[in-house]
């Protein structure tokens, strides 16, 4: 039987979208259920370039539909920029091979700075690379500084007449072997500090432009490329000075969000496949999911996954409509590329230990998803950059509401144009937030969305009376247990939030708090045991310790829906 709650290929119907939408939407769907489980899988394990999947990206004008915005689609009816859609692609893209998303992700970000940019002919230049079918690649990373973009070693010595020769290196640049365009960051060598840096747009097929390697052993072309006295003439100029420091961290605000739903979909194609596997293996005369630890684990694995889900379709609201008055996103977007991510990992190991060595077998799209689920919450950022970037947001949070319109559903098909005029990025401390108490009210009656709201107004004690102090505000192995405590909060308000707009099933919920409840109990656990955890800080986070409402009869009930995903899909041969 098929849940509504996930993504299910034999039942897709993506109705909510526009014609041409769900056209492509579904067109993508049947071009990877054509090629079978046996094509899919084999191409992952000998790591065969994506020639197949981008030609068909490009005969249905995939890509250029769905990531050109409407100011350069040149009176296209059907190209925009919707973050919606973007992420129904990103889920379907996750539900069958993160190296076709990565294909997709590392195009996303390589056209940021030029979607930002004021240049005209190098957005036209990309409107119809992408119309051609020509991926993109984003030239930030360098193997010496990471993406420490203040150290960047990639110079462009002017060239007397009114442009450059850029010489450098970049590493870890996805698509870096096959981009119609590259979006690198460098610094001129005539001019200090922030005024020198530069975006250019490069062409990997050019003679100055070297591939070194694919630094990764798969699918996905993760390469090292070098330039060698490049001629950059005023034309490929996207950015000049701090705009084009903001461009880069912009860039990675509008990309970092597509993990999110690529974590997702990984989730659900293995869930699919590891609750079939243990329904229908027999142990000691029973079937397997009649062992108790075993539906305990596979119905947390299901519940964190709608948790995922339901966060990160209410975030889409969020992004779009984001404005220069509304950077809500900007806590919001963090929270789906760390929390969202980090449940996947939760998701995964919790359905591994249950399937054993099943996991490991070269047939199963698990022994994938086993794999490319470790590297979403490492990649545009570290989980503890992000939730560093999240703790700026806490007081504001929790303490100081501030009044705005609600947000409604945004399935609309409308271009995401702040998305690439955000403006500088700074000032994170002074975003405000609505009261995120609204969410709960709601669901006072479900009892482990109560206990919950007990710890989270515990939080709001913490940061009022025991607060780190100046010299533990240094100490980030702390800071990060407390950011811990807060995302939970955030991911709570708007799983909530979601649920209303969306009747969600009040049993997967409660038992989805019931989760929550011990997560955050664990973290507390965890406060407590920090070196430089001070006495009252200790207290508070004994005090805060809960423990879920248990109700069986609820428990079987969501059970009931785990036990129905058997068979409910498996991929074509």
């Amino acid at each position: 039987m098929a849940d509504s709650l996930l993504f299910n290929p034999r039942t897709y119907d993506p109705a909510h979208f526009d014609q041409e939408t769900r056209r492509l939407l579904r067109a993508t769907v049947d071009w990877f259920e054509s090629r079978g489980k046996r094509r899919l899988i084999e191409d992952y394990r000998t790591r065969a370039w994506l020639e197949d999947f981008l030609a068909f990206s490009a005969e249905e004008g995939l890509f250029a539909t769905f990531l050109t915005p409407e100011a350069a689609a040149d009176g296209a009816p059907d190209k925009r920029w919707d973050t919606a859609r973007i992420a129904a692609l990103n889920e379907i893209f996750g539900f069958y091979g993160l190296d076709y998303w990565y294909a997709w992700q590392v195009t996303i970000l390589g056209l940021g700075p030029v979607w930002q940019s004021e240049n005209a002919e190098a957005r036209a230049r990309a409107a119809e690379l992408l119309e051609q079918g020509e991926v993109f690649a984003f030239g930030l990373s360098e193997k010496d500084h990471g993406a420490d973009i203040y150290s960047t070693d990639m110079l462009l010595e002017p060239d007397g007449n009114g442009g450059f020769r850029a010489s450098g290196s970049k590493y870890y640049i996805g698509n870096g072997n096959a981009a119609g365009l590259v979006s690198v960051f460098g610094r001129r060598t005539d001019i200090e500090g922030p005024d020198g840096y530069v975006f250019f747009a490069a062409d990997s097929r050019h003679d100055a432009y070297h591939l070194v390697k694919n630094v990764v052993d798969s699918s996905k072309y993760v390469s090292e490329f070098r330039l060698e006295q490049y001629p950059v003439t005023a034309a490929d100029v996207l950015h000049t000075g701090r705009e084009a420091f903001d461009a880069a961290l912009n860039t990675v605000n509008v990309g970092k969000f597509n993990l999110c739903t690529a974590s997702i979909g990984i989730c659900e194609h293995a869930m699919y496949e590891a609750v079939t596997h243990a329904h229908n293996r027999v142990l000691y005369g029973r079937p397997v999911t009649a062992f108790p630890h075993v539906r305990r684990e596979l119905t947390d694995a299901y519940v964190r996954l709608v948790g995922m889900k339901l966060f990160s379709d209410r975030a889409v609201d969020y992004f779009r409509t984001a404005g220069p008055e509304d950077r809500r996103y900007l806590l919001f977007n963090p929270m789906t590329k760390m929390k969202v991510t980090t449940e996947g990992e939760k998701v995964i190991d919790l359905m591994w230990d249950v399937i054993a060595a099943k996991g490991f077998e070269k047939d199963t799209y698990f022994a994938q998803a086993s794999a490319e689920i470790r590297g979403l919450p490492k990649l545009e950022g570290t989980v503890h950059v992000n939730l560093a970037l999240i703790l700026k947001f806490m007081a504001n949070h929790l303490l100081a509401p501030a009044e705005y319109p609600e947000v409604a559903t945004r399935l609309d098909a409308a271009d995401d144009t702040f998305l690439f005029r955000q403006g500088p990025a700074r000032g994170l401390g002074s975003v405000r937030f609505h009261d995120w108490r609204t969410a709960f009210q709601g669901y006072r009656e479900l009892p482990n969305v109560a206990r919950f709201r007990e710890q989270a107004d515990a939080l709001c004690e913490f940061v009022t009376t025991a607060a780190p102090d100046k010299e533990q505000s240094r100490d980030l192995d702390l800071l990060l247990a407390v950011g811990q405590l807060f995302a939970l909060v955030v991911h709570a308000q708007l799983i909530l939030e979601q649920a209303r707009l969306t009747d969600c099933d009040n049993d997967v919920l409660d038992e989805l708090f019931a989760v929550l409840v011990r997560d955050f109990s664990a973290h507390c656990v965890e406060l407590y045991g920090k070196d430089s955890a001070t006495q009252k800080q200790q207290q508070w986070a004994l005090a805060a310790l809960r423990r879920p409402v248990v109700d069986e009869a609820r428990t079987d009930r969501v059970w009931q829906r785990v036990e129905d995903l058997s068979g409910a899909y498996e991929m074509a041969p």
